[in-house]
């Protein structure tokens, strides 16, 4: 792959053919990864670390923090990010491989067909995070956590956990359903720009 590919690869990375896309991608490349980058770092760096529970044993405290925690916050809302960024970026790179200009994406109809699809299967994999996080982390952080530790000695039994700073917890957990849930609007509106720009140009003809 040349250079030439690579740069057309990242300009139609860094600004789709859409005004709505172009301000996806700002809301998603700073916004978004910067609030889960610093901000999620500082809400959850440390939270295994604090996690306690009654008796306070290194080995109960890591037993439940893994059943309070199957996936780590930052971990799945990475993966999201990432996934998520896939069928543009596929996209994307068939673009610079065929050497297809921003502006020619709406005005064919194929491309414009390729980029509808990849925007739809963008907004599916939002609403299968959103509904995984909804699974995985509830939409409350509640400062007790229920832990069964049976499995692990049966002296524990049922014991008491305490979560650590849970009403940031909550705040953050909230922030990133918002998150998801502008992104999907975005992605939604950039399909109605599209199809309106299409009426544009076939009005024009």
């Amino acid at each position: 792959m040349s250079l030439n590919y690579i740069r057309n690869f990242y300009e139609g990375c860094l600004r789709p053919p859409t005004v709505i896309g172009q301000f996806h991608t700002l809301f998603f490349g700073s916004v978004r990864m910067f609030f889960l980058g610093v901000l999620g770092f500082a809400v959850y760096g440390n939270e295994a670390l604090h996690f306690s529970c009654d008796p306070d044993r290194r080995e109960l405290n890591l037993f439940c923090y893994n059943q309070f925690r199957p996936i780590t916050p930052q971990v799945f809302w990475a993966l999201q990010l990432v996934t998520v960024l896939v069928p543009g970026a596929v996209f994307h790179l068939y673009a610079a491989c065929k050497n297809i200009d921003q502006e020619e994406i709406l005005e064919r109809p194929i491309y414009t067909v390729f980029y509808i699809i990849s925007v739809l299967l963008r907004i599916i994999l939002e609403i299968i995070a959103f509904w995984l996080q909804s699974h995985l982390f509830g939409f409350q952080v509640h400062s007790l956590y229920t832990c069964d530790a049976s499995s692990l000695e049966k002296a524990f039994n049922v014991t008491k956990c305490m979560v650590p700073e849970h009403f940031e917890k909550t705040i953050f957990l909230s922030a990133m359903y918002t998150f998801t849930v502008i992104t999907i609007l975005l992605c939604i509106a950039e399909i109605l720009e599209i199809l309106f720009r299409r009426l544009g140009y076939l009005n024009n003809q």
